[in-house]
Parts: structure tokens; sequence; C-alpha cells
């Protein structure tokens, strides 16, 4: 048999079990004696067993009494902190946030947002998934993920279910193996007094934008870049500069990636502003994302 028990019938019960007298029970919860009696006989009723010894000397528990005691605190401390649970589910201040990021973004952007989130919301549960902008997207159209941090622009699909808040604009610098002649004592790199190092570069289908931007720099200065190798993470492509195996183009926020064998430089040529942004789903309802979109509104 299932017993059905109130809330309201076991604070009567932990009040008369604290006071071990009916009389200053009832006294303690503003009401009088026969309905306290009445709903502790109910209760004991319903779990089919007693749970005070009453005589002329007054009132103890029973063993069955001293185990619900704990329990039935328990329970009403729960009870209690639900209004305060619900509140901050609703206001976005509770719940769990999954937050994609390009590799770039851990150099600049990331660490600032996650800092001013963590102490705004510490009771939100973050998951965080590095990923390329081609793969965030889908995620995002799928609902796997809340927010991506992506290269900028969006596709034209894209742009039909996503919003998007533009976060960080940064030109191109050149990352180059160390020892370079071109570039000692230099402070910018001009891409026409380069060794004809090969390219590392991303795979256009990875990050079209970023690809055409660096490209575009070359075609500008009058070169055309034979591509050496080709990798979907900074660090990745950092890493092969730094074993000589040829030079790159990275955000200018990459080049707090230190290296040993790597040096950066600022270039010569103009170069196009590469756009970091913020996506997510415009359907996305989420109390938790809202107060993560409002926060970075905030800090931006």
């Amino acid at each position: 048999m299932t017993a059905t028990i109130e809330l309201r019938q076991l604070r009567y019960f932990v009040s008369v079990a604290e006071e071990l007298h009916f009389g200053r029970a009832a006294a303690r919860l503003h009401m009088t004696q026969p309905p306290l009696s009445q709903t502790i006989f109910a209760l004991e009723a319903a779990l089919e067993v007693a749970l005070f010894e009453r005589n002329r000397r007054g009132v103890a528990l029973t063993t069955a009494g001293a185990a619900l005691l704990p329990e039935a605190r328990r329970l009403l401390a729960h009870a209690g902190e639900l209004p305060e649970l619900v509140q901050r589910a609703a206001s976005g201040a509770t719940g769990k946030l999954v937050l994609a990021f390009v590799s770039s973004a851990d150099y600049s952007v990331l660490p600032p947002f996650l800092r001013a989130y963590r102490a705004a919301f510490p009771h939100v549960q973050i998951t965080l998934r590095e990923a390329t902008s081609d793969l965030q997207l889908d995620d995002l159209m799928n609902g796997r993920i809340d927010a991506g941090l992506v290269i900028a622009p969006l596709p034209g699909k894209a742009r039909t279910e996503l919003d998007y808040l533009p976060v960080l604009s940064e030109p191109l610098i050149l990352a180059a193996p160390a020892g370079l002649a071109a570039l000692r004592g230099k402070r910018e790199a001009d891409l026409r007094l380069m060794p004809p190092l090969p390219l590392i570069i991303f795979p256009r289908p990875i990050s079209p934008s970023l690809y055409d931007a660096i490209l575009a720099v070359f075609r500008a200065a009058g070169i055309t870049p034979a591509i050496g190798q080709e990798a979907i993470q900074m660090q990745t492509i950092v890493g092969l500069v730094s074993a000589g195996m040829g030079i790159a183009l990275v955000p200018e926020s990459v080049s707090k990636l230190r290296r040993p064998g790597v040096q950066y430089r600022l270039l010569a040529q103009s170069t196009p502003l590469v756009e970091t942004g913020l996506a997510w789903r415009r359907d996305n309802s989420s109390p938790v994302l809202q107060g993560f979109l409002e926060l970075m509104r905030k800090t931006l």
C-alpha cells in the first residue's frame, strides 16, 4: 500500500516531535490542539504505524517516529528551497549551457567571457566544445549546442535560423619560423620580401571566409602562395610553423600562443579584418541562454 503524505502533516509531526507535547506544538503552530492531534492520527493511519507513545506522563517518539524525524526535516527543508530553485531556473541562474568555440577564440574573447559568466551565474553548468565554424553551425541548426563563437559571416541558410552578435574584429598577422633574415629587426613583415615558404592554412570548406581573406592578402601583394599544409586548429598551424614547415597568416589574438621557434609580425600590407561572433538559434528560448546573451551584450 502506498501512503499519501502531505507536507503539512510532516510539518505538524516535526513540531510535536521537537516539543514532545501536543499543547506546546499547537501553540507553536498557531492552532488549537484537537486538529493537530487529528492530523497526527491521520499520518499514523496513512503510514500504518504509531509515531508517538502517549501516556499521562507525556509524549515520546516510537522507534518508527525517531526514524521518520530526520527524513521529515530533510523533506521540509528541500520543499522550502523549491521556490528559489524554480525562480533561479526561470531567470537563467541555474541549468546547463553548451557553448562551442573556434580555436582562435581561446586566445581572445573566450576567457574573459567565461570569467564574467561564471561570476554572474555560478550555478549554471557550462559544457565547452572546441569546433570549427562549419561544425558549430551544423550543431546549432540541429540543437546540439546552445551558442557558438564562430568566424563570420554566417552562410545564407544559417542566417534564416540563427541570430548573430559581432564580438571581435582583428587583423591578420604573420606567423613565421624564427630566424628569417627578412624579419630581422623589423616590426612589420612585407610579404613581397619574404622567402617563398609554403603557406599553412585552414581547408577552405572549414572556414571559407578566413581562407579567402588570407589568400586575398597575398593576391593584393602580387603573390600566389604555394599551399604546403592544411590544418583545422590554430594550435596545429602554429605548431607546423614552429617546425619550419612554412608560414601562416593568423588572427592577431593567436600571437598569445607562444611556441618556441615562432615569430609573429604585423603585416605591411593592409589586411581584411577577421570577425568572430556569437551565433545561436533564433527560436531557442532557454532562460540560461538568454541570461548568457544579456551578459555578453553588457560585457561588449
